[in-house]
């Protein structure tokens, strides 16, 4: 860990000088303090959603956002109900960073929020009515810090729920509070004005004071109230209206501080729709005006009730704008994922071989072998966290009977980019570097041996990419025979790492009867072998679909077993104690036929 004073100077700084900000403004003191709240709030409710994965939530999401449409009445109820776009889109991220939530599901509850905000303006121009979010933080933070100290794990995910959910309310409460000395200054009467500059300006008012008091619904009724009392115009109005709609995404941009790379995506949609919607609105007005007035008629609205014409202005360029942009959500995804990229990460380098060694060729093919040993950590890892197990915790022995249940979360890893960033650049530096020695007798062989070493662990490798295709649905599917199969095919597979890891950090014991002990071991998992797959069959607990699934993931499990026991018996001991029939099998003439692409 590095502890040097001057890397810290400029973190130091900038403490020192928000300090000294906050000692002179208490109103800025009120909005940082509400800015540290609301994220604080997410990083809670991001945790309250990660207890409940892995089971009814996943299930409800997937049910609720599985097609276009259901993800964008999901978006249109929710809003609806909680009367807030901007608390949906920051939920709405924390469902992408928990994982629960693809891009594309959460672009489409965004479009429909902003459909489900504009009840908001309706209830307060018909009923004047305003839903009040903020009174809710106090019972939420009792009720949820009560919970969070529950051992039940349920109780606790609940917990961290409510006690988010407080935090965000509380959160907005504060930056509100802190700007309340400005809303006085918005006395819309002093800045009326006619035609194109007066649209502009107002749509550039309704944004900041969207901005300022961080709810597009306080705007809309500071936009209501100055339409009855005549202050400013109704076309006035309706440029406020569209700035407010383009103004309330600055939450979301907030909550996407900290967020995963796709949370940040899909603040990034939810501004992009706004904004293009606000640009279509102003460019079209007289369009929608026009339309404001037939839809007025055909409700029944009084040709002076320019409250009510202003909640349906709202609500039409809307759904002008969800009718222009939903049926691209999938090119707007793959524009978001082309153009916002996760940082590049590191490329793993190789530790023990190097052009040096070319003259001393007994060496080199030993730094070769401790180099495959480094390879296979990294594809040790990788494995693990496909497994859904703990690297760390395998790597020490611990308790893989834990691992007799299913996993607290399903999760999708990323296994081509950790082969292409971990595995298959060391893998093509060690084939070049055998290529570049010259070995004879003796060292041709174990050069090949080597070589069909690094195949064996690629094989195994390429095995588990198969085999997770189906191992995250059936690790959670609800049908309790099939899951059983896989959770074993997980211990089994995961066992065998942390046995083979033992071995491998153990060098000066000769591996052999370990390795022919987990060999024999491999029948015992041959659901065919042994019967279970026929008797789930027969007895019906399983449908013939899945039945196929399982036999072809159950031979994947035994691939992977087998290339890793292949593998281990040439690198796991010193290659002067290289197996005799290794020895006789393999000849310098027969270099480089198992050389990996």
């Amino acid at each position: 860990m590095d502890n040097h004073p001057a890397r810290h100077l400029p973190l130091f700084a900038l403490l020192a000088a928000l300090a000294y900000v906050l000692w002179l403004s208490p109103e800025f003191k009120e909005i940082t303090a509400g800015i540290a709240i609301f994220l604080f709030g997410m990083r809670s409710l991001e945790q309250g959603f990660k207890a409940f994965t892995g089971g009814t939530l996943e299930r409800l999401l997937q049910f609720s956002t599985d097609r276009r449409w259901k993800s964008f009445v999901f978006g249109a109820v929710t809003t609806t109900v909680l009367q807030s776009s901007s608390l949906v889109s920051v939920i709405t991220i924390s469902f992408l960073s928990a994982e629960m939530l693809g891009l594309a599901q959460g672009i489409g509850i965004i479009f429909g929020a902003n459909l489900g905000s504009t009840t908001g303006a309706w209830l307060v121009a018909g009923f004047g009515m305003k839903v009040d979010i903020a009174a809710y933080a106090m019972p939420m933070l009792t009720f949820g810090v009560i919970l969070v100290f529950n051992r039940s794990k349920t109780l606790k995910g609940c917990g961290y729920v409510l006690a988010g959910l407080g935090f965000l309310f509380l959160g907005i409460h504060f930056m509100k509070a802190g700007f309340e000395s400005f809303r006085t200054a918005f006395d819309l009467a002093e800045y009326a004005v006619p035609g194109v500059a007066g649209l502009l300006l107002f749509t550039a008012i309704g944004m900041l004071a969207t901005v300022v008091m961080q709810s597009s619904h306080a705007t809309m009724v500071l936009i209501i109230t100055a339409v009855a009392a005549q202050q400013i115009t109704y076309e006035n109005a309706l440029a406020l209206a569209i700035g407010a709609n383009v103004g309330t995404t600055v939450t979301a941009l907030i909550g996407s501080i900290g967020a995963s790379m796709d949370g940040r995506r899909l603040a990034a949609a939810h501004l992009l729709f706004n904004v293009t919607t606000g640009v279509v609105a102003l460019a079209f007005i007289g369009r929608f005006t026009v339309a404001v007035e037939v839809g007025s008629a055909w409700l029944g609205i009084a040709a002076d009730d320019h409250t009510l014409k202003l909640a349906l202005f709202h609500s039409l360029f809307n759904l002008a704008g969800i009718a222009m942009l939903l049926p691209f959500t999938g090119r707007l995804t793959a524009f978001l994922e082309t153009r916002l990229k996760a940082p590049a990460r590191p490329v793993i380098a190789p530790q023990f071989i190097n052009s040096r060694l070319f003259e001393m060729t007994d060496a080199a093919l030993e730094a070769t072998r401790k180099e495959l040993l480094h390879l296979f950590d990294n594809v040790f890892e990788i494995m693990a966290l496909v497994l859904h197990a703990d690297p760390a915790g395998l790597r020490k022995g611990e308790a893989p009977e834990l691992l007799a249940h299913p996993p607290e979360r399903i999760h999708d890893v990323d296994v081509d980019d950790y082969y292409r960033r971990r595995v298959k650049p060391l893998h093509g530096l060690i084939l070049d570097f055998l290529a570049r020695l010259r070995t004879e007798g003796m060292q041709s062989r174990r050069a090949f041996a080597l070589r069909g070493a690094s195949q064996h662990m690629l094989e195994a490798f390429k095995d588990l990419k198969h085999l997770q295709k189906n191992l995250l649905p059936f690790l959670a599917t609800p049908n309790p025979y099939l899951r059983r199969e896989y959770v074993a095919i997980r211990q089994h597979l995961a066992t065998l790492l942390a046995s083979l890891q033992t071995l491998a950090t153990h060098p000066d014991n000769d591996p052999s009867a370990a390795l022919a002990t987990l060999r024999a071991a491999l029948a015992e998992h041959d659901i065919v072998a042994n019967g279970t797959l026929d008797r789930l069959i027969r007895d019906k607990r399983i449908s013939t679909e899945n039945a196929t699934s399982l036999m072809n993931d159950s031979s994947y499990t035994h691939d992977i077993a087998t290339n890793l026991l292949d593998m281990a018996s040439v690198l796991f001991s010193p290659l002067k104690d290289l197996p005799r029939e290794d020895r006789n099998d393999a000849s310098p003439t027969t270099q480089g036929t198992m050389a990996v692409q």
